[in-house]
């Protein structure tokens, strides 16, 4: 299973509308465009953290019991945990799942130099000066970190995460350019690049697989013209490689050869976010949830939310799948059949806004949100979807919310600021 099983995108929270500007800077892949408006980013003081109660300042977590259902290191009153350290960080991301990943005991997130930190007490392990291109994700295996090259030269290379050595390098050729990853399973590492024409201009792009042993290219396909390299979402599945991009495609092929099993042209795909479970691609659209099976593309269950929400990015996490939408209800729903496990109302009831990423830790579910102010990390009863608290930093950094789990740690990243909350 890959980091990259999980995605997300930035709308804004019940607003069933349109998705946020950042969100379709980050998803258009323009790294000239991002760095610009980065640049412009809210500083901050790297001092001061804060922690905000839900709903409002000195109330209780709606749903809590007290330390019992607070979680650990929670006061009686459902206040989130005071952090185990925070750190300010070299961090460029613009919102994707991909962009923060703990393993080998440290945790990385996106930027330039790309630093990795010691899990446990924040203190800088390597770096790599030339850190994560724009747009690319931290593309993590079991015992691998893989990233596209910051020298620009063609080269997908592959780190351990634990020293920030090289532990392996591939080159899908000169008459392609910008190879990224997309996709990692146990055998081979998948890319997209763009074809190069003779004057150095590029109409179509191509899907490949490389061997992630040997760095040799095992397999490579032609894309459909019209298709697009960037907004690419990704997840592995035994012999099924699902993907979706900027056209509206969710597709599936096979892994031994790259042929194409099937596509589906969907209508509203929430720009491309889905999960899978087992043979299964989970997949919002617009107010209904739909499931199609990995080997034919036949529809397997629906799930339609009430009064017109809309549902909004999935996560499927220890066989359960976790989706909220654009009223706010929160729902745990069994993946293989989608049959509704509970319903929740906590958040809309506490005034906070809808999570787009998920964790899980033990009993408790930790999600992202997108914009600061009715946000931040949410934590959650996996059980029941009671809030249990909030944590925000209190900058006003209009970065989302990124999260990540060790099992031991949860790691929130906001802007430059990267904090470790027990859990």
């Amino acid at each position: 299973m890959t980091m990259r099983d999980v995605t997300s995108d930035g709308r804004t929270p019940g607003v069933s509308g349109f998705p946020s500007r950042r969100r379709v800077l980050r998803l258009a892949g323009g790294g000239l465009a991002l760095a610009a408006l980065t640049a412009g980013a809210v500083g901050c003081d790297e001092d001061a953290v804060d922690v905000e109660e839900p709903g409002n300042a000195g109330g209780d977590a709606p749903g809590g019991d007290g330390g019992k259902e607070a979680g650990a290191g929670v006061d009686g009153k459902g206040r989130a945990p005071e952090p185990l350290w925070t750190k300010p960080t070299s961090a460029e991301t613009y919102g994707d799942n991909d962009e923060l990943v703990a393993a080998g005991g440290v945790v990385i997130a996106s930027g330039s130099p790309l630093a990795a930190l010691d899990a446990a007490t924040g203190g800088q392990k390597w770096s790599l000066p030339g850190g994560a291109v724009p747009g690319a994700p931290l593309l993590l295996s079991e015992d691998t970190l893989y990233l596209a090259s910051s020298e620009y030269d063609g080269s997908v290379i592959g780190y351990d995460p634990a020293s920030g050595k090289e532990a392996w390098r591939s080159r899908l050729g000169k008459e392609y350019r910008q190879p990224r990853p997309i996709a990692v399973d146990g055998e081979q590492v998948y890319v997209i690049a763009e074809i190069l024409e003779d004057d150095g201009s590029s109409k179509t792009n191509v899907i490949a697989a490389l061997n992630s042993t040997t760095g040799r290219v095992a397999w490579k396909e032609q894309r459909d013209v019209g298709t697009e390299q960037n907004g690419i979402h990704a997840a592995v599945r035994g012999r099924h490689l699902v993907y979706t991009d900027f056209k509206k495609n969710l597709t599936v092929r096979d892994t031994a050869g790259g042929g194409q099993v099937w596509t589906h042209k969907t209508t509203k795909t929430n720009y491309g976010f889905f999960t899978v479970h087992q043979d299964l691609v989970v997949v919002p659209q617009g107010n209904v949830l739909q499931a199609f099976n990995l080997t034919d593309g036949k529809e397997k269950w629906t799930l339609e939310a009430s009064d017109g929400a809309l549902f909004r990015e999935p996560a499927v996490l220890e066989d359960v799948l976790y989706v909220a939408d654009s009223a706010r209800a929160m729902r745990a729903v069994d993946p293989r059949t989608g049959k509704q496990l509970w319903k929740s109302e906590a958040l809309a009831d506490a005034g906070l806004q809808v999570p787009r990423q998920y964790v899980k830790a033990g009993d408790t579910l930790y999600g992202a949100t997108d914009l600061d102010k009715q946000g931040g990390i949410i934590a959650m009863d996996a059980r029941t979807g009671a809030v249990r608290w909030t944590f925000n930093d209190k900058t006003g950094d209009y970065h989302a919310w990124l999260v990540a789990t060790d099992g031991k740690r949860v790691f929130a990243l906001h802007g430059k600021k990267l904090h470790a909350l027990p859990v």
